[in-house]
């Protein structure tokens, strides 16, 4: 009678792990009450709480965070409604790799493999909408950030988030680990899955994901290829260069003041020279709005400045900045620790790091998941296999 409750209670904590993976894509924001009572369930479900230094670290981030916002508590309901996500992101990461470290993951790996099925395939249906709306004018690309933008119309939303950015860097995260699953499970790299996340890229129209995973994907093939095809895959990079530059990076457009990476480079800037308008301290949760439209050449209403670590340093100053950054390295070594697989893990943190460098604020949803499963997809592989070698197929 026990080991039914047990295996029960186990199979609930995986479809509550798959149903949180699928929640944050719904346009109604249920997922932390999803993330809420999945956190119970793998605290329960576990017979000991995980320790390690990234914990530590993440734990003085957290309190350190909560401290800043309570000593600045805003009048504004939904600042504190998006302050929420913070400790209860970073709660769900806690107890879901605490859960994933120590249990048998292949069922949950099928599952998980899935539950991407539908959700990637729900973002190719809600893409193609966009598109249809706009008279599939931009499926050769958009000429600009702007015309990227306004592809995103309230009116055909129903999966993923109405914002070009984030939504396509989520495509980048979530798509590359649905083409890492089957180099764990089967070590096998399968083209479709390459050229569905590719495609799912270039549709959003950002620029975000498409270099995240031109990124990820060479340097996947690279450490699983032997040195003749590592010679034929730089040939082929330097070919593609042109066409990346061009289409992908539209490098033209680059420095314009519509262009996104024209935005972030005047938000860096105001950052690097009204650096000392920053307390030490922190200026506060979501200072990035009053920062930058005090100090930025332009501004276009983000509440952050489009990267991760001078975000953190800019709301929670030097014991954000300082805390978030060994949080981020103890989890690395967390990992390396759980398999020594070294290759593995620098390919999967890759187009991790390249995004963080010009987009997240640091707490958000897709963070948490994509360190989440990347650590269940790198603990899940195979023991004794330390040299990756994977065959190619359909």
């Amino acid at each position: 009678m026990r080991n039914t409750l047990v295996s029960n209670r186990t199979i609930f904590c995986e479809v509550l792990f798959c149903l949180a993976l699928g929640a944050v894509f719904l346009p109604v924001k249920i997922y932390p009450l999803v993330f809420l009572l999945a956190s119970l369930g793998y605290f329960l479900d576990t017979s000991v709480l995980l320790r390690h230094s990234w914990v530590w670290f993440l734990g003085v981030f957290t309190g350190y965070a909560s401290l800043i916002f309570l000593i600045n508590l805003p009048e504004d309901g939904q600042e504190a409604t998006n302050f929420l996500k913070l400790p209860i992101n970073f709660c769900y990461l806690y107890f879901a790799v605490g859960w994933l470290a120590q249990r048998d993951n292949s069922r949950l790996l099928r599952w998980v493999d899935l539950t991407l099925h539908v959700a990637l395939g729900l973002t190719l249906l809600q893409l193609l909408l966009y598109h249809q709306a706009a008279g599939f004018r931009w499926l050769g690309g958009a000429p600009s950030s702007a015309h990227g933008s306004a592809l995103y119309q309230a009116s055909h939303y129903f999966w993923g988030l109405d914002d070009k950015n984030m939504f396509g860097a989520r495509i980048a995260l979530l798509g590359f680990v649905y083409v890492l699953l089957p180099t764990v499970q089967k070590q096998k790299l399968v083209w479709w899955r390459i050229g569905l996340v590719l495609l799912l890229a270039w549709l959003s129209l950002s620029r975000t994901p498409m270099v995240a995973l031109l990124l990820g994907i060479f340097c996947l093939l690279w450490v699983g290829m032997t040195v003749r095809w590592r010679v034929a895959l730089g040939a082929l990079a330097l070919v593609a260069i042109p066409f990346v530059a061009e289409k992908v990076i539209r490098v033209d457009t680059l420095l314009a003041s519509n262009d996104g990476m024209g935005v972030r480079l005047v938000y860096w800037k105001a950052f690097f020279q009204h650096f000392t308008a920053i307390s030490p301290l922190g200026n506060g949760f979501m200072s990035g709005g009053d920062f930058l439209g005090r100090y930025a050449d332009f501004y276009h209403g983000e509440p952050h400045i489009h990267n991760t670590f001078f975000n953190c340093y800019l709301d929670f100053g030097v014991v954000g900045l300082v805390s978030y950054g060994l949080f981020l390295f103890y989890f690395c070594r967390f990992c390396m620790e759980k398999r020594k697989i070294r290759n593995f893990w620098w390919v999967a943190f890759l187009p991790l790091l390249a995004i963080l460098l010009i987009l997240y604020s640091g707490y958000d949803n897709d963070i948490v998941l994509y360190l989440m499963l990347v650590f269940l997809l790198g603990s899940s592989y195979p023991v004794g296999v330390e040299r990756l070698r994977w065959r190619i197929g359909l």
